[in-house]
């Protein structure tokens, strides 16, 4: 295992001080207990999105937070859920006064993390409510989690919620909106190689050179298949074909894709996906006025991508096309919207 660290207990601990020298007039990062938010937090008026994970898939969720997407993200250690503790106090850090939306990927520990935080918030008298993020269509169950996985379709939920906030809706209007994304996108990933996490100092699993991992999650667990290596437009039929059916798009709909790299892709390489699916959505007369290419919600240096599909409507779209003034959100988003 070869990584750019001092001392792998310190990790994140570390990160977060790269960030703050990095970024002092943009985020406020606390260490103890550890969180990111908005400069501008709280923001009177206005519904809060918090969000978190464990690290080691950045830019999610930290990269995420500012202006239009969300107002706080909570880093675990890496691949571990934050605490409540962590959860309730960037609550306390945001909350304007309007109420606060948690946004949690299904994963055990994210769960019952952000409920034990939503408890306790509530007691103290701050509204709270939540939205579960499940678009991984590879696994219905799994080590990790009961039901299916949040993946990349994280970061569509992230950002159409928060451009909801930003424009002043209210914590129910937020919440159904946010809602609306999850019920309307789905995600499948893939992998070349595992992933090391610096505490473990090895593989999680092993592949051979000529093989590839299907529907691995964003923790390096194993995925649901493991098959010869295919070409880049045999690997997009076989992540994009489930997910178009999950979704049951029809003939003339229009989406949003997101080619998301897992940490260890090249940028030319997802852009060939990138290429492949533009292809097959044409080819089943779906319209994608644009497909996000880049590494969004990474599984440290894995190399590998997954495919993020979200079917859209007039709502979804103008708020999709919003602007979002974060380190991870691409700014040419927004300046598409009158091409698109």
């Amino acid at each position: 295992m070869k990584k750019l660290i001092n001392d792998p207990g310190a990790v994140v601990r570390d990160a977060l001080g790269g960030l703050a020298i990095a970024h002092p007039s943009f985020l406020h990062v606390s260490q103890e207990p550890a969180f990111v938010t908005r400069c501008d937090s709280p923001v009177a008026g206005k519904v809060a999105l918090v969000s978190g994970g464990g690290s080691g898939h950045e830019p999610l969720h930290v990269g995420f937070v500012g202006s239009g997407m969300l107002d706080a993200a909570c880093p675990g250690e890496v691949f571990t859920s934050p605490t409540p503790d962590q959860i309730l106090a960037a609550t306390h850090a945001v909350h304007g006064g309007a109420g606060v939306l948690y946004i949690v990927k299904n994963y055990t520990g994210d769960v019952l993390n952000f409920e034990m935080a939503q408890e306790m918030a509530s007691a103290e008298g701050i509204e709270v409510e939540s939205v579960l993020v499940n678009d991984d269509v590879a696994v219905k169950d799994s080590t990790y989690t009961a039901g299916r996985r949040g993946v990349a379709g994280t970061v569509f939920v992230e950002k159409i919620a928060g451009a909801r906030a930003e424009a002043g809706g209210s914590l129910a209007v937020v919440k159904a909106v946010a809602e609306k994304v999850v019920a309307n996108v789905r995600s499948m990933g893939m992998a070349l190689t595992s992933c090391s996490v610096p505490a473990a100092g090895q593989p999680t699993f092993s592949l051979g050179d000529g093989e590839m991992e299907v529907g691995i999650g964003i923790h390096g667990e194993p995925g649901r298949e493991r098959v010869p290596l295919r070409s880049a437009t045999e690997i997009v039929d076989i992540l994009a074909e489930p997910v178009i059916a999950d979704l049951g798009l029809w003939p003339g709909e229009e989406v949003a894709a997101l080619v998301n790299g897992m940490g260890g892709t090249p940028l030319l390489e997802l852009y060939v996906v990138a290429g492949a699916l533009g292809r097959l959505l044409a080819e089943r007369n779906l319209k994608a006025p644009f497909i996000l290419v880049g590494n969004f919600v990474t599984s440290l240096e894995m190399a590998g991508c997954s495919i993020s599909i979200l079917r859209l409507d007039e709502e979804l779209k103008e708020l999709l096309l919003a602007p979002a003034t974060t380190l991870a959100w691409p700014s040419w988003v927004s300046a598409s919207r009158e091409a698109t």
